[in-house]
């Protein structure tokens, strides 16, 4: 039986949108009794303390020394966009309802799409551009 590691990119993705629902909803009942800024930092806490374990469980902990600055200033940097990121989604969730905030913040795919393009240079397909323009459209449909 292959392993975690075997299956497509797509299924790690889908795995993603799971796990992100499911994010989603307890982090909305967590928040229901504490600062969404100690949530956060909580979250951060087992986010940090789960990940090492799995790079040390997989032997990766030796890649350590092999990291040049520019990779740690981009991972730092990433970083600080995640914690802002979930900072404000916290907030979000502790004020606003649910499926609206998860929404708009879904709709950080269609960002993404455009800084693929413009920093990276990924180009789409007219199917690509089509459905990146109905999640736009959907996301604002939703809050509206």
């Amino acid at each position: 039986m292959p392993g975690l590691s075997a299956l497509p990119w797509w299924a790690f993705a889908l795995l993603s949108a799971v796990f992100a629902a499911l994010t989603t909803i307890l982090v909305k009942l967590g928040v229901e009794q504490v600062s969404s800024t100690l949530a956060t930092a909580i979250r951060t806490v087992v986010v940090l303390v789960m990940a090492w374990l799995i790079a040390a469980g997989r032997g990766e902990l030796a890649q350590l020394s092999h990291i040049g600055a520019r990779t740690w200033w981009l991972l730092g940097l990433s970083g600080v966009a995640t914690g802002l990121s979930w900072l404000a989604y916290f907030r979000a969730l502790q004020i606003g309802p649910t499926a609206y905030v998860a929404a708009i913040d879904k709709s950080s795919t269609v960002l993404i799409a455009i800084l693929a393009w413009l920093v990276l240079g990924e180009a789409t397909d007219w199917r690509g551009a089509l459905g990146i323009g109905l999640i736009a459209a959907g996301t604002l449909v939703l809050i509206r």
